[in-house]
């Protein structure tokens, strides 16, 4: 019970700590004067303390996701062993994944964009926590539906059951989308010389795992295929052609090694 709280909590840090920075970096230039007064560890207005904020609000975030992912991969593959069994099982594992590339980005310099995806999942794990251990504590069940039966969720419950069933493959399409949209933007900060020239290739891995093991992450890589080739064909021009039949068969040949196959698609169970 107590590292099932312990992991909530670290889903709620997470949701909330990246709820505070995303916001923070979207409206930095036109709010930044309220930030630094709103409750923000800050208590100089400067350019070096700002960015200061910004690493702590993003280290929380993470911090709760390394919190949260860590107990969810004790629970489904045990204290480590050392073995290579175990570490063949651990590395095909999703929630393993997840945990450190959480690692990577808590160790690493801020990408706000790399939150969305851990927010997305947290805000599920929250919203499904919130339905299953703390609205019957504060909420009355609901009469039987039938003379005898047994007591029913709070139709608060029931519509926030509805509302995550519904909305869960599309939230999931989105994180695929977005982790593509984060592997662009780490390729041309690594360019730029904004993150590490590691990052585009830690995450070019985890993308690779992500395409055998999720069907949302193949079609958003479909997808993201067909208009590119609908764009590099309408432009038309032999360099860009050839460039991107080249990029292509790189990676194809680089995606094309055998991996192991793990199952299931959820994450953080």
């Amino acid at each position: 019970m107590a590292q099932h709280y312990l992991w909530a909590g670290g889903h709620f840090l997470l949701l909330l700590s990246a709820l505070r920075y995303l916001l923070a970096y979207v409206m930095w230039k036109t709010i930044s004067p309220w930030w630094y007064k709103g409750g923000w560890l800050y208590s100089a207005q400067s350019s070096c303390g700002a960015v200061e904020l910004v690493f702590m609000s993003s280290a929380a975030s993470f911090l709760g996701a390394l919190v949260s992912y860590a107990i969810v991969c004790y629970k489904s593959l045990g204290a480590p062993q050392p073995n290579g069994a175990y570490v063949k099982k651990a590395l095909a594992d999703e929630n393993v994944q997840y945990l450190f590339l959480a690692f990577f980005w808590w160790s690493s310099k801020p990408v706000p964009v790399a939150l969305f995806p851990f927010f997305i999942f947290s805000l599920f794990h929250a919203l499904t926590f919130t339905r299953t251990t703390l609205m019957p504590r504060f909420l009355p069940p609901a009469p039987p539906t039938t003379a005898g039966g047994s007591l029913q969720p709070h139709p608060l419950a029931r519509r926030l059951q509805t509302w995550v069933k519904n909305n869960y493959d599309a939230a999931m399409r989105i994180v695929a989308y977005s982790e593509l949209v984060i592997f662009v933007r780490v390729l041309f900060g690594a360019i730029l010389f904004r993150n590490s020239l590691l990052a585009p290739l830690v995450y070019a891995h985890f993308l690779r795992q992500r395409y055998y093991q999720s069907a949302f992450t193949r079609d958003a890589v479909a997808v993201a295929d067909a208009r590119i080739n609908d764009l590099v064909h309408r432009v038309d021009h032999p360099v860009l052609n050839d460039v991107w039949s080249k990029a292509k068969e790189l990676i194809g040949r680089w995606a094309a090694a055998p991996m192991q196959p793990a199952g299931g698609a959820a994450r953080d169970q």
